[in-house]
């Protein structure tokens, strides 16, 4: 909605709305996840937080009872460079077009529900998976990064077909997350976080759609806390939760859970 002026009660024609009406209109997980990104990343690199009391540590955990580390590992984007304020923007705009154009359907019918349930999945995977990951390469103790290449893979897996760009250069979306991973390694930048994201996002598409076309039943379930909270479909904060449909294990394709999808949306369109 456009801003009025003082004094108006109405708002121009060529009126532009402000930051907050842009942060507002993102989609739910995406606007807390964005949000809550730039709180962390902007008190850490102005030294409002101890950097190394936002990273991963099982024992600082375990010990002395830190238990924020289960989440800010996920919401530190990196120093200030240009490649942080990249990483911002590729958070938002793939967050926002897989949370907005329906990702996989895993009882929710491919709303906000799954995709809340797709994010923690994603995280608890990542962390579980961190130990051996990084006994063998340099894997940094913060998972910003690794979370958006997470959701850039199975964005690309959901919309294969979809006209995507990368500076300029057409492709389809399903050869997005390998053609940055290939211009990071050319330019010399860490890329084993894009690397261990896309891998937890392939077992997270191989979860919720290689297994239910191989065996024909689901082996991904979106718990019901998140469809009582979030509804069926994209979440609307003034409507009140739609309950669960009676029968969740049918759609057209004859098994629960999966629905096959066209084409997505164009990035960075919106």
């Amino acid at each position: 909605m456009p801003f009025a002026n003082p004094g108006e009660n109405r708002g121009g024609v060529g009126d532009t709305p402000g930051p907050d009406a842009w942060f507002k209109s993102l989609p739910i997980v995406t606007q807390y996840w964005f949000g809550a990104t730039m709180v962390i990343t902007l008190s850490t690199n102005f030294g409002i937080i101890n950097p190394y009391q936002i990273m991963w540590s099982w024992t600082g955990i375990t010990q002395s009872f830190e238990f924020w580390r289960f989440l800010t590992p996920f919401l530190f984007a990196g120093g200030f460079s240009f490649n942080t304020l990249i990483a911002c923007y590729m958070l938002v705009q793939f967050s926002k077009q897989y949370e907005s154009g329906g990702p996989f359907n895993t009882g929710a019918g491919g709303g906000t529900a799954d995709y809340a349930f797709c994010m923690l999945l994603g995280v608890g995977l990542m962390l579980v998976s961190y130990p051996v990951v990084s006994g063998w390469f340099a894997l940094p103790p913060v998972f910003c990064q690794n979370l958006i290449y997470y959701v850039l893979y199975i964005w690309s897996k959901r919309n294969p077909t979809a006209q995507a760009n990368i500076w300029g250069f057409p492709m389809q979306g399903i050869y997005l997350p390998f053609a940055y991973l290939l211009m990071t390694v050319f330019m010399g930048n860490p890329y084993m976080p894009m690397l261990h994201g896309m891998v937890i996002g392939h077992i997270y598409y191989f979860m919720v759609d290689v297994i239910p076309a191989v065996y024909g039943k689901d082996f991904i379930q979106t718990p019901r806390f998140l469809i009582d909270y979030f509804g069926v479909g994209h979440y609307q904060p003034e409507a009140a939760p739609v309950a669960r449909p009676a029968n969740n294990n049918n759609n057209a394709a004859g098994r629960g859970g999966h629905v096959w999808g066209g084409g997505g949306q164009r990035l960075g369109t919106n």
